[in-house]
């Protein structure tokens, strides 16, 4: 079923806006609308326009709660933002120094590391670098080169170049090295190097000793950066533990806070008088919660709450918020797969629950395998909380059911008696019955259809849609015709089937004219009546067509049946069940292969039936979803 809605407007004095949010919207369940919007008719509203002055200092606090190991305060407080504020702020302060600490001492282990990077290549070239630098007649030039062109260098340009080359260290994509080469060949031979794509590397002048030396002493000096780093960073963790309750209840604070003023762009304002401004929020609560809040409001004198009955308008459109017995709630996921109900609509949860879990069974008759799904689906809701795992509970105690009327348990049909028909022995029969059942379904469609017209006033959905009271009428006196022709009875006289036939279908072509007339409209027939006539003749052949379609995908359900009859009945000749020494491990996972496959098949087409040959009748599924702003 649909909760009750009331439309709720509160207001009060702009300066109690923050509190007012804190204490009853986070109480109650309320869904909010524009009040802009909703309210248009109303004059002088403005938007309620202001800087937030949480939003800076909420980033700094989800900075420092990072940092703290805990995530929820040892015990609970409340904290008024400016307290929130004065926390945070006086926590930055003290932190100011130790952060510049950990920031100059990161930017010299940066430093360092692109040292060590830098002339770590070069380690094995055993030679002094100051004395390097410091050549006066003799050029130098660290750098890498590809391997490609370190072969072709190799092979065809180095024995005949003035220059030397030290290869120092390789990988997968380089070689690492220092050529040397005469002051005076200089220019030419760095040309043909750089022809080579020779890549240079300019070292610092902080290097000291052999290349080793000076990683090592880099290293090192890198090492103590890092356990001057973790000092201070041990400082800076001790200060926020210590304060830790005190920094989580005040980022609560401010999130809070910084929520609630977002909550602004919902609201209006206005004046009363020259000075005092009201602000004004307006929305949907349910009918148990609006009597609550009106009590508890009654000693508040700072706010005034309006609550109206809820009515689906032009303008307003109720949210829709679903309430059904626990057993039929998890069928509230396919429900919203198709689309939430409108307010004025007829929740369709309880009616999708009995008739999934009923053609389930009959289309998945085995007591056995039903008994698998049943408490497979049990645990897995009881562990996991899944909606589909329910579903696929009750559909299995409905096959448990069918199991036992079908004489069926794990396949064996000849353990137990049927209590009703084995389906392989009676295939008209089951076939036939599942044609009547749908039929069944078809005509109670149309009656849900019926009752959504008359709740949503629509006299010519009532009386003129093809799910109405003509095509309910035309289809049970068709289907009464066929039920006399198959039994070999007489048919009604003419006079009744041109009642029972031409009436509704003549009310059905011409729906359209019918209820601009009912709405007292000036041209109640369409301008172009040629044209009016085509389409209404091939939409009433449509309509025709789909009773007799709709009808026949019912025999789906016992098709089903006895394709599962017929499935066993192969993984038994696998087993070898007929010679009289069964296979146990076949007949065991033919069991379980039929019951995850065919469960799952089964299931799909049990949705399809519910969607396209009964939702498609009365259901239209354009509600909005009741989402109360406590919840976010």
């Amino acid at each position: 079923m649909i909760e009750k809605m009331k439309f709720l407007s509160i207001t009060g004095p702009k300066s109690d806006f923050d509190r007012v949010v804190n204490i009853y919207l986070n109480k109650y369940d309320i869904h909010l609308e524009n009040a802009l919007s909703e309210l248009s008719a109303v004059h002088d509203l403005k938007p309620f326009v202001e800087i937030n002055p949480y939003k800076d200092l909420l980033l700094k606090s989800e900075d420092l709660v990072k940092q703290i190991k805990v995530h929820k305060p040892s015990k609970e407080f409340s904290m008024t933002p400016s307290q929130a504020s004065e926390i945070i702020n006086h926590t930055l302060e003290m932190l100011k120094d130790l952060d510049q600490q950990m920031k100059d001492l990161k930017e010299q282990q940066s430093h360092y590391t692109d040292l060590v990077n830098q002339i770590e290549p070069f380690r094995h070239f055993d030679y002094d670098i100051n004395k390097i630098l410091n050549l006066k007649f003799i050029k130098f030039r660290f750098g890498k080169i590809s391997h490609e062109f370190f072969n072709k260098f190799s092979r065809y340009v180095y024995d005949n170049l003035n220059s030397l080359f030290f290869e120092c260290d390789s990988d997968r994509d380089y070689v690492w090295g220092i050529y040397f080469v005469p002051a005076a060949h200089s220019v030419k031979i760095d040309a043909i190097y750089a022809s080579l794509h020779f890549e240079r590397i300019i070292l610092s002048d902080e290097y000291e000793g052999t290349p080793e030396q000076a990683y090592r002493k880099v290293l090192a000096k890198r090492n103590e950066i890092s356990h001057k780093l973790s000092a201070v960073s041990k400082n800076i963790q001790d200060i926020l533990n210590q304060r830790a309750d005190e920094l989580l209840t005040a980022h609560s604070t401010l999130i809070t806070y910084n929520n609630n003023f977002d909550l602004r762009k919902l609201a209006a304002c206005t004046k009363e008088g020259k000075k005092q401004v009201f602000y004004i929020l307006c929305g949907w609560i349910t009918q148990k919660d609006a009597d609550l809040i009106i009590k508890d409001t009654e000693t508040d004198p700072n706010i005034n709450i309006i609550i109206e009955e809820g009515q689906e308008s032009e303008t307003t459109k109720p949210p829709t918020k679903l309430k059904n017995k626990k057993v039929f709630k998890p069928f509230e996921m396919f429900v919203k797969m198709y689309g939430l109900p409108a307010y004025n609509e007829i929740d369709p949860t309880s009616f999708v629950a009995i008739t999934y879990s009923l053609i389930f069974g009959i289309m998945f008759g085995d007591a056995g395998q039903g008994l698998l799904l049943a408490l497979g689906g049990a645990l897995l809701y009881k562990y996991k909380k899944m909606a589909i795992a329910a579903i696929i509970s009750m559909a299995g105690v409905f096959s448990i059911v069918f199991g036992f009327l079908y004489g069926s348990i794990f396949g064996f049909e000849d353990l137990i008696e049927p209590i009703w028909l084995s389906p392989m022995h009676n295939v008209m029969t089951v076939l036939l019955t599942s044609v009547g059942f749908g039929v069944a379904l078809i005509m109670i469609a149309m009656i849900l259809n019926i009752i959504n017209g008359i709740k949503e006033r629509r006299i010519s959905k009532v009386l003129f849609d093809t799910n109405g009271v003509s095509g309910l009428v035309f289809y049970i006196a068709a289907i009464t015709c066929v039920a006399l022709l198959m039994t070999g009875r007489t048919l009604p006289a003419t006079i009744l089937l041109i009642i029972f036939f031409g009436i509704p279908l003549l009310l059905i072509f011409f729906r359209e004219p019918l209820e601009r007339f009912i709405e007292k409209k000036a041209h109640f027939f369409p301008e172009h009546k040629g044209m009016f006539f085509v389409e209404s003749f091939f939409e009433l052949f449509e309509v025709l067509l789909s009773y007799v379609t709709n009808t026949i995908s019912f025999l789906r359900i016992g098709a089903f049946a006895l394709s599962h009859a017929a499935i066993m009945g192969v993984v038994m000749l696998l087993a070898g069940v007929e010679t009289g020494d069964p296979n146990i491990i076949v007949i065991i996972l033919g069991n379980l292969f039929v019951a995850a496959m065919e469960g799952l098949i089964v299931g799909i087409q049990v949705l399809r039936l519910e969607f396209y040959e009964m939702f498609s009748r009365f259901y239209k599924g354009t509600g909005k979803e009741f989402k109360p702003y406590k919840n976010k």
